[in-house]
């Protein structure tokens, strides 16, 4: 025999495979001994001479130079070359070229999984598998990285991570040319090239690419939420929904902004929060539409934006039918009718239909006010009321009524000025049948009919229907004049009186009267003055018989 070329095969194959027959011959001497007990002491010494004559590796492949120190190993080997498979599975025909790989492959068919965790009680069908498990009970990381020290409990799993200091992405599309670090990742992706949705829910007919996509989805129908917190008993639907939970029970967070001293369990929190910051205070918004040319400080706010031009909204309500751009809205929507409200807060009970509500409402409760304003120290529990209020300082009034020309620091308050001019009073009370423009308005008329006042004095529990006539009635007991006129430094408790007193300075007199065009400082100066056109006397003395109006 002619020397063969140099082996070609991986070393590490090689070895793989070698130990598949130790796996294998391991697999076959246990069944045996499941049959007759014990082995001859002539079948131990046949085994030995064997595995003596094949530590020199005498037995070598013709086709590629690989040698073996076995002879069956050798056999095993030969059939990459030729192809052959000689075991056929008798459940679905299915062929494979080692003993092993056949039992294990029968046991899909059968549902053995002879293996099992002896911590958790978890069976597999390998043993390979169950070792691998194993590892989430020990915590034994063996696989290590020599470039940033991370262990891994799998080899393919540091593999994976290596890539990551390489940027190697080997695995590419062939239709858009996208690459990938992992095959798997590759085959999910290419899904979306072929559109085919397999996984079909039952329920709701509504179809996924991948079936653990169907898995998460068959939760909502059923409720079911498996990853419990050991902590606070709370429960969630994904696992990574779980851990990152956990991170709100770890003391110190941490990321912490570099505007305010905020700190986050998550470093995307953090990032989100700095770019609100950064529209705040440096009026930075580097993402523009190219439709409308309006800016945003975040690409996932642009993204959400762009939508509105498509016009597309393809999530529909089953309920009234209404439509949405975004599965997120049409998810907020549905609670309406479903009246859910699944976040709650822990001090007082009330329920909020999103989790960044009850985030909002909780400030409330510890009293934080993370965001300062530059100007006069001012602080403020979110970063919209205070962009609002940095307005008051620099007098800017970005919204302005199309039909009168009225400017506002904010566009909610334009919104509801403008429902002046269409005369549209769609909000209505039960109780007297009044109307009013905003729904705000008219809950804060239905206190008239119950007598509610909800917010009380804490200095001498005195009682408000409006949250704001509580903050103006307790300067009275701070002193606090936050209201300064920039004319001559007077100072007021509440802006509308300071507003008022600018105007004796700029000599605006804003309240026109429509009959006869005199103007007033004051609503309460015109109204009284309206009584001059009308007929009537509304104040007489009922002993002189003297009527006037004023």
């Amino acid at each position: 025999m002619s020397d063969p070329e140099p082996c070609r095969i991986k070393q590490e194959e090689t070895e793989e495979l070698i130990d598949v027959v130790v796996m294998e011959e391991s697999e076959e001497l246990s069944e045996d001994e499941e049959k007759h007990h014990v082995r001859s002491e002539e079948e131990t010494q046949t085994k030995d001479i064997f595995l003596m004559e094949g530590t020199a590796k005498c037995f070598t492949c013709t086709v590629c130079g690989n040698s073996f120190n076995r002879k069956y190993a050798l056999e095993l080997h030969m059939r990459i070359h030729s192809g052959e498979k000689p075991y056929k599975c008798s459940h679905c025909d299915k062929r494979f070229n080692q003993l092993g790989h056949l039992k294990t492959h029968k046991r899909i068919h059968t549902g053995e999984r002879p293996y099992t965790c002896t911590q958790c009680g978890k069976s597999f069908t390998q043993s390979s598998s169950c070792n691998q498990h194993m590892l989430i009970h020990t915590g034994e990381k063996p696989h290590q990285c020599d470039q940033c020290s991370k262990t891994f409990s799998r080899l393919s799993e540091l593999k994976e991570h290596l890539r990551v200091h390489t940027n190697e992405k080997p695995y590419s599309c062939s239709k858009c040319g996208k690459s990938f670090t992992r095959q798997s990742s590759l085959n999910e992706h290419q899904k979306i090239h072929t559109g085919v949705r397999e996984f079909v829910c039952f329920e709701c007919g509504k179809s996924f690419i991948k079936s653990a996509d169907l898995k998460r989805h068959q939760m909502i129908h059923t409720a079911e939420k498996p990853f419990t917190c050991a902590l606070c008993g709370m429960s969630f639907k994904q696992s990574s929904h779980l851990n990152k939970h956990m991170l709100n029970h770890v003391v110190e967070n941490p990321y912490k902004c570099s505007h305010c001293d905020k700190r986050f369990s998550q470093l995307r929190h953090m990032k989100t929060h700095e770019k609100e910051h950064l529209g705040v205070h440096t009026n930075e918004k580097p993402y523009s539409c190219s439709e409308c040319e309006k800016s945003f400080t975040m690409l996932s706010i642009l993204h959400e934006h762009q939508k509105i031009h498509t016009g597309v909204r393809k999530f529909v309500c089953v309920k009234c039918e209404k439509t949405f751009i975004t599965a997120r809205d049409l998810k907020r929507h549905q609670m309406i009718h479903t009246g859910e409200k699944p976040f709650t807060c822990t001090q007082c009970g009330i329920g909020f239909k999103q989790s960044s509500h009850l985030t909002k409402h909780m400030l409330i409760h510890t009293g934080e006010k993370p965001h300062k304003c530059d100007q006069c120290d001012k602080a403020f529990s979110r970063a919209s009321q205070l962009k609002d209020h940095l307005r008051y300082h620099s007098q800017e009034k970005p919204y302005s009524c199309p039909v009168c020309g009225k400017s506002f620091a904010r566009l909610q308050v334009l919104n509801a000025h403008q429902k002046i001019h269409t005369g549209v009073r769609a909000h209505a009370c039960f109780e007297c049948e009044k109307t009013f423009v905003r729904a705000t308005d008219l809950k804060q008329h239905q206190m008239i009919h119950t007598g509610e006042k909800p917010f009380v004095c804490s200095h001498c529990n005195k009682t408000f229907r409006h949250s704001g006539h509580l903050v103006a009635h307790e300067r009275i007991h701070t002193g606090e004049k936050p209201y300064s006129c920039t004319q001559c430094g007077k100072s007021f408790r509440v802006s509308s009186s300071r507003n008022e007193h600018m105007m004796h300075h700029t000599g605006e007199k804003p309240h026109k009267c429509d009959q006869c065009g005199k103007t007033f400082l004051r609503p309460s100066e015109l109204r009284k003055h309206l009584t001059v056109h009308e007929k009537e006397e509304p104040y007489s003395c009922s002993l002189l018989g003297y009527s006037t109006h004023q």
